[in-house]
């Protein structure tokens, strides 16, 4: 069997980051011209409203982002009033994010638009398709998270 040869455009890996990041530039520029978000504050900011309460760790996990982009983030929408830090009854060493009522404002602008670039960006292709691609991006995150990590 002849070894393949790694060519960059051809390897899975490199074309799955680089489309998400082209979708993620687009919906950056988009956040950050029309809402003054960076792509971190929006995830934060959607994730949040999608709970009574989340702690930072919980934010992390439910976005793949490390720590520091997660604290970067939550301190800039504190500082701007679009999230309030509330004690967390289970835990005394963590604090639960809540949207604040102009948090609550500001994701009822920005969900509509997010939907709507999502529309421009997949809407030309079937159903069935985007339903499956979604299917094996849940099936390779199964993946990627069981492999072990190597040094």
């Amino acid at each position: 069997m002849a070894k393949r040869k790694l060519v960059l455009d051809e390897f899975l890996p490199f074309r799955l980051s680089f489309t998400s990041n082209a979708v993620s530039e687009a919906i950056a520029h988009a956040y950050e011209s029309l809402f003054g978000l960076k792509i971190p504050e929006w995830r934060l900011i959607a994730v949040i409203a999608e709970h009574k309460g989340i702690t930072q760790q919980m934010i992390g996990a439910n976005t793949r982002m490390d720590k520091v982009t997660v604290s970067r983030a939550a301190i800039e929408l504190a500082g701007r009033g679009f999230v309030d830090r509330r004690p967390n009854p289970e835990d005394r060493r963590s604090h639960l994010l809540v949207l604040s009522p102009s948090g609550r404002e500001l994701y009822a602008q920005v969900a509509p638009k997010a939907l709507e670039l999502e529309r421009q960006i997949f809407g030309g292709f079937p159903a069935a398709d985007l339903a499956r691609f979604v299917a094996m991006l849940r099936e390779i995150d199964a993946v990627a998270l069981g492999l072990p990590e190597t040094d």
